[in-house]
């Protein structure tokens, strides 16, 4: 196959396509993009008008004038045994200019982006946790269990409270492939939720917040448009029980969201971006020892590595397509990311949402299932490389 021209890139950013094997020699291709911390460049999360829709990497990467774009993290498809009927919700970690959008399966690995001052870009990979709290104006307190997702339904389990497994009723504070419930919950929506909340169920509660904190009023059972600019808690079982007693009409809920490491540390300085993963891949330069928690089937990844020097990798890895490129196990594509220079990596979503995008043109050959026409999936969100501003 005849390489493809590669378009002039700004200063510290390189792109390649690469054919290396795995295995006991099956092939396979991989697009890199390579960012130096001083790359003329900003590096960031970006959805779509809403986070209610997925949208095709291309389409993102066009709306937000980016120069290059992959996707980015896990999220509710449609295809889902358990789809909860938003197909633009991630699944884990997100945050874009520093606020969370979503909130993490707690110790998940996470791609942590930020800026300097001086513009450098600041890539980490680190688990993270995220602590949601409500304070009400008449002192009252409580956790905020999740932001931007359907109440009860916390797809990946992992969350905080009484979360449990939705097929045993057993307690979950881990994350899990499955499907936890939770009948008492206090939910945030905000502004990028772009549409209506859920339909609540009877005796359910949202409380709709000016965007200064200031409580405009409440409805019952929750759903339905948000403020202009403002955001919505909604409750459901006790959850709505406090808000019916806290959520008082005129006065101010203050509604707070960390990211943290798992001794508890502050990771919001300096982060912009957050995208959560599915399992580390590198750390410190050796493959992780829990690398295989995700299986072991070749299949199309995407990955977020960072060097030494603190350049940031963005990598895909093709698959289904036999004797040309067959996708990688976790660990195989530990050892890939790993043999271009990454020290930590994490493995983002894969399979066909796997997509590489460079100058608005498909770089990679995403597919579904095994020797599928090539088709672009729609996803959640993308990591999108900006020109520098």
């Amino acid at each position: 196959m005849t390489p493809r021209p590669t378009p002039a890139l700004p200063a510290g950013v390189r792109y390649q396509e690469l054919t290396r094997s795995v295995g006991s020699g099956d092939p396979v291709r991989l697009n890199v993009l390579r960012i130096a911390p001083d790359a003329r460049v900003r590096v960031a999360g970006v959805h779509g008008d809403g986070m209610t829709e997925a949208h095709t990497v291309r389409s993102l990467a066009k709306a937000a004038g980016a120069i290059a774009a992959v996707n980015g993290t896990y999220y509710d498809i449609h295809t889902g045994r358990d789809h909860s009927g938003y197909e633009g919700d991630p699944i884990g970690l997100y945050a874009e200019n520093g606020r969370v959008l979503s909130e993490a399966l707690a110790g998940r690995p996470a791609l942590l982006l930020g800026h300097a001052d001086n513009g450098r870009l600041i890539a980490r990979v680190a688990e993270a946790s995220t602590i949601g709290r409500l304070r009400a104006a008449d002192g009252g307190r409580r956790e905020l269990d999740g932001v931007n997702r359907v109440a009860g339904r916390i797809l990946g389990c992992g969350g905080v409270g009484g979360d449990r497994l939705a097929t045993t009723g057993a307690l979950r504070g881990t994350p899990s492939t499955g499907l936890c419930v939770d009948p008492d919950e206090v939910v945030s929506y905000s502004k990028e939720w772009g549409g209506d909340t859920p339909p609540g169920p009877p005796g359910s509660t949202e409380a709709l917040l000016a965007a200064d904190g200031t409580v405009r009023g409440t409805r019952s059972p929750a759903g339905g448009p948000l403020p202009k600019g403002g955001s919505s808690l909604y409750g459901i079982g006790t959850g709505a029980t406090w808000l019916d007693a806290h959520a008082v009409p005129g006065t101010r809920m203050a509604v707070s969201e960390r990211m943290t490491d798992p001794k508890g540390r502050d990771l919001s300085s300096p982060l912009e971006t957050a995208l959560g993963g599915s399992a580390r891949l590198l750390r410190d330069g050796a493959v992780d020892p829990d690398v295989r928690q995700i299986g072991e089937d070749r299949e199309p990844r995407t990955v977020a590595g960072v060097t030494a020097d603190g350049s940031l990798l963005l990598v895909t890895v093709d698959g289904r397509d036999k004797g040309v490129s067959v996708g990688a196990t976790p660990t195989e594509a530990a050892r890939l990311v790993q043999s271009l220079g990454a020290i930590d990596a994490v493995n983002l979503d894969g399979g066909g949402s796997t997509t590489f995008v460079l100058d608005g043109e498909l770089r990679n050959s995403p597919r579904a299932t095994d020797d599928e026409p090539v088709r672009e999936r729609p996803v959640a969100d993308v990591i999108a490389v900006l020109p520098a501003t």
